[in-house]
């Protein structure tokens, strides 16, 4: 059966108390789950601190987590150590770590969630190289760095998150689209995520068109496809590629 892509945005977002134990109100959304993908997402999601605002502190136990900071300014605390953040800044959380953000600025904090399974690690190669390009995939998913990083995603370019994380995603990249120009992306062996930070655009799967805006997110299941065009203003998102296995036996997935 073939997958439909998902399309979902930040409009009406849910209004959640006490995050992470804390106190005060956090803005979320779910815009992509588990149920309708292939490969080892746990989520994606948009959520929204005002000034002030605190998620609080609380340990991985599970799961590794992407932080994709999209407005404002913040703190992270990583292990018990704060770190200052802002708009284009990536957090690579690792298996183990405990992290809490804090809104330090006048304005809203947004930020972008990606959320997957661990596996079980050694810390064996810590081999302090800085976050670069991503490895040609495949390739071995054995961290060098450990539990946690900050970037930023706009100064650096396009990241390989295998150099903190034990998880599939094997891209992330802030991409910004000329008025006019096209992508196509191909969920052949992975999936994708595109969320709009700026700019307006279309995405067009199939006889699907969707208009392209801030807080709208496009998720390419395997076997799906789209192309992304710009409009007279350009068109800026951040990209995450998620590398599919194959299923037992070497069968192509359905």
């Amino acid at each position: 059966m073939r997958s439909a892509v998902i399309v979902a945005d930040t409009r009406g977002p849910a209004d959640v108390h006490g995050v992470h134990g804390t106190h005060g109100l956090t803005h979320w959304t779910c815009l992509a789950r588990r149920a309708g993908l292939h490969g080892g997402w746990e989520a994606v999601e948009w959520a929204r601190l005002p000034p002030g605002g605190v998620s609080g502190e609380h340990l991985h136990t599970r799961t590794e987590e992407v932080y994709v900071l999209l407005t404002g300014r913040g703190e992270i605390t990583l292990d018990g150590h704060p770190h200052p953040v802002e708009a284009g800044d990536v957090v690579l959380t690792g298996l183990g770590t405990t992290h809490g953000l804090r809104n330090t600025g006048a304005e809203a904090l947004d930020w972008l969630v990606i959320e997957m399974p661990a596996r079980p690690h050694s810390h064996d190669h810590q081999d302090a190289r800085p976050v670069g390009p991503p490895a040609p995939f495949p390739r071995p998913r054995v961290p060098i760095m450990r539990h946690a990083v900050v970037t930023n995603l706009r100064r650096v370019g396009p990241i390989d998150p295998g150099v903190v994380l034990t998880g599939p995603l094997i891209r992330l990249e802030a991409v910004r689209l000329a008025p006019g120009a096209r992508v196509e992306l191909a969920a052949d062996g992975v999936e994708h995520t595109v969320f709009v930070t700026a700019g307006r655009g279309r995405a067009a799967a199939g006889e699907v068109r969707v208009p392209m805006e801030p807080g709208r997110s496009v998720t390419l299941p395997l076997g799906t496809s789209a192309a992304f065009t710009a409009g007279h203003d350009g068109l800026e998102y951040v990209h995450a590629v998620l590398a599919v296995a194959p299923p037992s036996g070497g069968g192509a997935a359905e």
